[in-house]
């Protein structure tokens, strides 16, 4: 077994070197700090798992000397890094990665503690000594170091002296030998082993035989990915591989690269390079789309390089071009590659050979039920993951949309090099808060973009104070921008007629686009110039919470994740999940499952993202804690010393003010679940761990804003934080000033002062539209239901456990329940002439139809087929119909009822009407009261919407 310094050594002089398809370095300095604190001790570090061979055609990383064996390390890449930058001070020759996590570790020999550096603690204290200038000068220098020390000198340095062994530390290492061992099977017996990582995928490992032939093959990948990056696009290797793939070979599967040789992939990677400039190109020059936030359905981009290298490298002329956009923009808009992404690349490459651009479009349009069309509840969808903001950016550069402020027209030309644009909200979210949802407020029809200048000059205003004075001053700008000129439309009240109105008018215009595009009839015009899109300083809670746990993380060595990202279901593209957060390779690069933040749980599917293997968190506070668990974890001890010491409870020294403050603090709790319908758990929760006091300060030392912050300010209660029990000047004594000076910045950064009492508007008093299970739980027990028509009725069609089918609904003409009588017996209630609205939860509204038979066990029922009274049981269905209970009981009724439907209009799933504020729950069968809800689903369904103010003799 090799001792660590050997191993060092070998690395030096290139016999152990990394094989190129291993990922970079990606542990943080707790887990460096755990590795060294467990070597220190002597506790089991794992063993090596290395790659003995002599040949020289394998691709690796390294400092390359000389020929002879090779030792290409497998397993242990990241201990074996950590210790060569700890001992040399320096990383290693095949480092990738941030060589932070190991510089500047400390020592302690007092506490035999290891911290990484930080001078206002170490700076003047002996006991933290240089673990790298212990491994590079011995102990020599430190002989005289501990003076002031004397009786425990000997002890320090016999400390030291231990540490200083650890290159004495042998390490067990298992070696795969044979000169018949591929590439291939090296990199399966790789993922094998490597259970704490993330398994080279199928790319990887095509790219790890590429590289063997052709060595510098995934450096002129990343060298391309880096420029791309510069102009503002973020593209992933896997990406451009699947490019390349597509222009060798014509095929989607990265098998399809095994029998290729290295000048033709040379060649491949070349031409699809250049086929995917000429498509940014195209989209950046004529659609606007010129960063990587707004360009859409990338993986859309290698049916277009396949496209490009079959028809010479280049589009026909301007017509040709612009139907390829037109088809490109709507694979993207509705998900084409969102699931199956292989197989439907590859029905689009055997389609562009057979049949070109015009057949792609025939094949979207036969999924589509015959027509692209774009609709005004297609604009539906919120914050900037919608797949339509993009569209909606398209709008604004193509369609001439100008400045509130300047009039000009948003174009770079026109408004200099310097000029950046800025999404503004048309109604400012201060003055929606307190009657809307977070979901309206950000409705993508509540956007527009304006220069960064103007958007500053109307800040915070009204609609109805700044509409008339810009169109005033530049008449015709608002229809410009798709602003509905009916100044009735402008007030709070009728935000909801706002929005639809813009709907109407935004899908108008992106369909007569569109439209142009694919007939080739819009003259061509100037290429447009990229514009910059910055950020708007954030005003609530939520995302300043978000960007500082995004910042927290990066500095604790995590990766950078995707922000407001869509998630679909990688087999059928269905939508899973609006993540505020998304890191598709793990908080490490590279290590652990794909993890997820998801901050509205009910708008999500999380048993599916579970089943799939994401780790879903659904708070800030649940993720940056789950990241701190694991970090002590790795270090082996809590990261310092001193945040416990500050916020150590008093126990029995507790004083009056300290009580009086603990009573408070639970009242606050007991108010904010009375008053605003929040119950913080995690909150009442820490108080029961640490204390009230401890709670508190804990709160206030954090970079990161509280959940229980954010829920309350959307709650308008945020007289109910934290923050502002710690400023009342009862309990001032108890912080210090830089704890009360963070509580009022975060508390004045939202409009609350000292002398604030509970808001004008109470949560009780919005009108946001969504089902009582919500928030805003403020509703006097003697409020009236709506009026019911007498006529619909919401049917949930749950599909729990496959033990039903929207498709079986859909084709057979049927709705059904079952399982118990809590399930079924709703759906009895259902008579013929009921109309109902179908719900599929976690998709959303899929049908709607008119009921024709009464209700009956699904092993007596009978549908009408073809004009024939066939059997239930009869028919080619995909659900079974049936529940297996254990320990049933004897008196109640599983079946599965069945009740006949004559369908007026249906959906599938991927086009199903799933948006913030529509009416559902879990009874198979209720009335349809919802005002809202019932305007939606008549107008999304295509059907007449009855006069609820008439009376209904209907006493069900």
């Amino acid at each position: 077994m090799p001792r660590l310094s050997t191993l060092l050594d070998e690395i030096d002089s290139g016999t152990v070197l990394l094989p190129e398809f291993q990922r970079g370095y990606v542990w943080n300095r707790d887990q460096v700090r755990g590795l060294m604190r467990s070597l220190y001790r002597s506790y089991p570090v794992g063993g090596l798992l290395m790659w003995e061979t002599a040949t020289s055609e394998i691709a690796v990383r390294g400092e390359i000397t000389s020929g002879g064996v090779r030792q290409l390390l497998l397993d242990g890449q990241q201990r074996v890094t950590s210790l060569y930058g700890v001992v040399r001070g320096t990383p290693p020759p095949f480092f990738e990665g941030d060589p932070s996590a190991f510089t500047g570790l400390y020592f302690n020999v007092e506490s035999e503690v290891f911290e990484f550096y930080r001078p206002m603690v170490m700076a003047e204290d002996p006991c933290w000594v240089s673990v790298t200038q212990l491994f590079r000068e011995g102990l020599k220098p430190f002989f005289t170091a501990f003076t002031d020390h004397a009786e425990k000198a000997s002890t320090y340095l016999d400390r030291l002296n231990t540490l200083s062994q650890i290159l004495q530390r042998e390490f067990n290492v298992e070696k795969i030998t044979g000169s018949d061992k591929s590439v291939d099977e090296v990199v399966d017996i790789f993922n094998r082993v490597n259970s704490g990582g993330t398994k080279l995928s199928k790319g990887d490992l095509a790219l790890a035989s590429l590289c063997a032939q052709w060595p510098p093959a995934r450096q002129e990948m990343r060298d391309h990915l880096a420029v791309w990056k510069k102009a503002g696009f973020d593209f992933t290797l896997d990406w451009l591989l699947r490019n390349a793939t597509a222009v060798a070979r014509g095929r989607a599967l990265f098998t399809a690269l095994s029998n290729v040789k290295a000048d033709e992939f040379e060649r491949a990677l070349t031409s699809s390079v250049a086929h995917i400039g000429t498509f940014l190109d195209a989209a950046s020059g004529r659609l606007g789309l010129d960063h990587d936030r707004v360009l859409m359905g990338r993986y859309a981009i290698p049916v277009v390089s396949r496209l490009l290298e079959l028809n010479g490298g280049k589009f026909t002329d301007a017509a040709h071009r612009d139907k390829v956009l037109y088809w490109y923009v709507h694979s993207a808009l509705w998900g084409r590659f969102g699931g199956s992404t292989e197989t439907y690349l590859q029905q689009d490459y055997d389609t562009i050979r057979d049949s070109g651009v015009d057949g792609l479009i025939a094949t979207l349009e036969r999924i589509r039920g015959g027509r692209l069309e774009i609709r005004p509840h297609d604009f539906d969808g919120s914050t900037r993951g919608s797949r339509f903001y993009p569209l909606l950016y398209l709008l604004t550069r193509v369609k001439g949309a100008r400045d509130f402020g300047s009039g000009l027209e948003l174009r770079a030309e026109l408004l200099g090099k310097l000029t950046s644009l800025q999404v503004h909200h048309i109604f400012p979210k201060a003055l929606l808060r307190d009657r809307y949802d977070r979901n309206e407020i950000n409705a993508i029809a509540n956007f527009c973009f304006l220069t960064q200048a103007t958007n500053l000059e109307i800040g915070k205003r009204a609609p109805e104070e700044y509409f008339a004075e810009v169109e005033a001053k530049n008449p015709g700008v608002l229809a410009s921008q798709w602003i509905p000129t009916d100044p009735a439309l402008w007030t709070v009240d009728r935000y909801p007629d706002f929005l639809a109105a813009r709907r109407e008018l935004l899908a108008e215009a992106a369909q007569s686009f569109l439209e142009e595009l694919r007939s080739g009839s819009q003259r061509d015009e100037e290429s447009l110039q990229p514009l910059a899109v910055t950020e708007t300083e954030p005003d609530d809670p939520r995302t300043l919470q978000i960007q500082a746990m995004i910042a927290e993380l990066r500095d604790l060595g995590f990766a950078e994740p995707e922000v407001d990202t869509e998630i679909t279901d990688p087999t059928s593209g269905r939508f899973l999940s609006m993540a505020e957060a998304f890191w598709p390779d793990g908080l490490q690069h590279g290590v652990g499952d794909p993890v997820i933040l998801e901050l509205d749980p009910d708008e999500a599917d999380l048993p599916r993202l579970e089943e799939l293997g994401y780790k879903v968190f659904t708070s800030v506070d649940a993720l940056l804690g789950f990241v701190n668990n694991f970090n002590e974890a790795a270090a082996g001890v809590p990261e310092s010393t001193e945040p416990e010491e500050l916020l150590k409870d008093v126990g029995d020294n507790t004083t009056a003010l300290e009580s009086e403050f603990g009573s408070r603090i639970r009242e606050l709790y007991d108010r904010a679940r009375r008053e605003a319908g929040y119950n913080a758990t995690h909150f009442i929760s820490m108080v029961a761990n640490i204390g009230p006091l401890a709670t508190a300060k804990k709160l206030l030392a954090s970079r990161t804003i509280s959940d229980g912050f954010s829920e309350l300010w959307e709650r308008g209660r945020i007289d109910l934080t934290v923050e502002a029990l710690v400023i009342e000047p009862t309990f001032e004594t108890l912080f210090t000033d830089t704890e009360l000076e963070v509580a009022r910045h975060r508390l004045t950064q939202f409009g609350y002062t000292a002398d604030t009492s509970v808001p004008k508007t109470s949560p009780s008093t919005r009108t946001s539209k969504k089902p009582a299970t919500t928030k805003s739980t403020n509703v006097s027990p003697t409020s009236e239901k709506p009026e019911w028509n007498g006529q619909d009725w919401y049917v949930c069609l749950g599909e729990v456990n496959d033990s039903r089918n929207w498709d079986d609904a859909r084709k057979y003409g049927f709705v059904s329940a079952g399982g118990g009588r809590w399930y079924s017996d709703t759906l009895k209630n259902l008579q013929v002439g009921d109309r109902v609205f179908v719900y599929v939860p976690k998709v959303g509204y899929v049908g709607a139809g008119t009921v024709a038979g009464s209700a009956a066990p699904a092993d007596q029922a009978t549908l009408e087929v073809d004009g024939k009274q066939v059997s239930f049981r009869s028919l080619d269905l995909v659900g079974p119909y049936t529940h297996e209970i254990d320990n049933p009981d004897p008196d109640e009724d599983y079946q599965e009822w069945i009740v006949p439907v004559v369908w007026e209009r249906t959906v599938d799933r991927e086009s199903a009407l799933r948006e913030a504020g529509l009416f559902a729950n879990q009874n198979s069968a209720c009335k349809l009261r919802d005002e809202h809800t019932l305007n939606r689903v008549t107008e999304f369904f295509g059907v007449t919407n009855l006069d609820r103010s008439a009376p209904s003799a209907d006493i069900r």
